[in-house]
């Protein structure tokens, strides 16, 4: 969870932001309004994870809450957008963190580094895990230390700004975009419904690490986007994409920022590992539903599903080849919301559906999948508005998908 959610958004995100978004109130709304929706959609998947209790995620939930196509074009944008493009992004930010420090190309950091990762989780289930669970530890650490530290030093130029602008720029469309930002910061708070199987009694543990997660995530990033405009100014931390780099640089100068874009580095590998190590799940129960698919079931000695980690691998280093940070996150963002947003719905008709059943259930229903619907529609909206180029690669992202689900229909007749 934790591992999954505390990746690259946390380290790039405020750059962008800053361009349209300069208020410090407006900011801090922003991340904490991200944490109400991201443990909204917690609850509401760990209501439908522990009464479906089965791995996969929205493929196998909306499979059987709706219709297989709507399951289908989940386990689609998993297979294509989901995993692959998350894990490019990282890699990208990688690539600037380190690149500062190494003078290497960024781009060729960044495709390295997926190959050593997949080659990583190629090995066991064992190397995996206990990979995933120092990185996740150090995850943590890492963002107490730089937060504590940036609160304990003072700086005489910062982006900090108190003023009542607040007022006028939530109600623009700019602060809309610059939640997206937020919402695909978040994402993973839904990573452990992937792997319900492979948890010790779900219907107790899915809801723990679902919310337990998404409430430390949420008070991290508050806490981390603070200490960022703190300890840069405006001009500095606006349109950059390592804006850890700025804020270690104004804090330990260069010699030390050199030290902690090593440290967000290694962060930043542990984000990339977990999203590989749990993608190819999620593509391996769709193979088994799908002849389309059937070359993904292919595993080797130790069981790991290899064949999927590496389609995987291949999709992230063509969006780190063929895309801009931006643009990539932009499109990203928007299905992964779709999907998403589909998948908490899917909470009304399991109520319908399974009223006395003795699974966990979501408190003050209907009112959370309320909320995390509303923010998603006000998402949907002004990214089609504002950015509709990246909303059409979304959607034409999806079409595709379609088209491949009536390609295995035909050839699952003819066979």
């Amino acid at each position: 969870m934790v591992a999954n959610m505390i990746g690259t958004g946390v380290f790039t995100s405020l750059g962008f932001q800053l361009q349209d978004v300069s208020n410090t109130w407006s900011i801090l709304l922003l991340w904490s309004l991200g944490g109400v929706m991201a443990l909204a959609g917690a609850f509401c998947y760990a209501e439908i994870g522990s009464a479906i209790n089965k791995s996969g995620g929205e493929y196998i939930f909306l499979s059987k809450l709706f219709h297989p196509l709507a399951g289908y074009l989940s386990g689609w944008v998993s297979l294509t957008v989901g995993f692959a493009a998350p894990v490019a992004l990282a890699a990208m930010a990688l690539g600037a963190y380190l690149g500062n420090v190494l003078h290497v190309n960024n781009t060729f950091l960044a495709v390295a580094v997926i190959l050593i990762i997949s080659v990583i989780h190629s090995f066991s289930l064992n190397v995996s895990s206990k990979f995933q669970s120092y990185a996740s530890w150090f995850k943590v650490l890492l963002i107490l230390f730089l937060i504590l530290i940036g609160l304990y030093y003072t700086q005489i130029d910062s982006a900090l700004n108190f003023s009542n602008s607040w007022t006028i720029e939530i109600i623009t469309p700019s602060f809309a975009i610059a939640f997206v930002y937020v919402s695909y910061s978040y994402t993973g708070w839904n990573a452990a419904s992937y792997i319900i199987e492979e948890i010790d009694n779900p219907r107790i543990n899915l809801p723990k690490a679902l919310v337990r997660g998404t409430l430390l995530v949420a008070v991290l990033y508050v806490f981390m986007q603070l200490v960022f405009l703190k300890h840069g100014t405006l001009e500095e931390l606006r349109g950059q994409l390592d804006i850890g780099h700025v804020y270690a640089s104004n804090i330990f100068g260069n010699q030390g920022a050199k030290t902690i874009n090593i440290l967000i580095s290694f962060f930043l590998i542990s984000s990339i590992s977990a999203m590989v190590w749990v993608g190819p799940r999620v593509s391996l129960a769709m193979s088994k539903d799908f002849k389309l698919w059937q070359f993904l079931q292919r595993k080797n000695k130790n069981n790991l599903p290899v064949t999927a980690v590496w389609l995987q691998a291949l999709l992230s280093i063509a969006y780190v080849l063929t895309g801009s940070f931006e643009s990539v996150l932009l499109y990203c963002g928007f299905i992964l919301q779709l999907s998403a947003a589909l998948t908490v719905t899917g909470v009304f008709v399991l109520r319908k559906k399974k009223p006395a059943s003795p699974h966990f259930k979501a408190p003050f229903y209907p009112l959370l999948p309320v909320i995390f619907i509303l923010f998603s529609v006000w998402i949907f909206v002004y990214l089609i508005i504002d950015k509709p180029l990246e909303s059409m690669i979304g959607l034409l992202i999806l079409a595709i998908g379609v088209l491949t689900y009536f390609i295995n229909k035909k050839i699952s007749k003819s066979s």
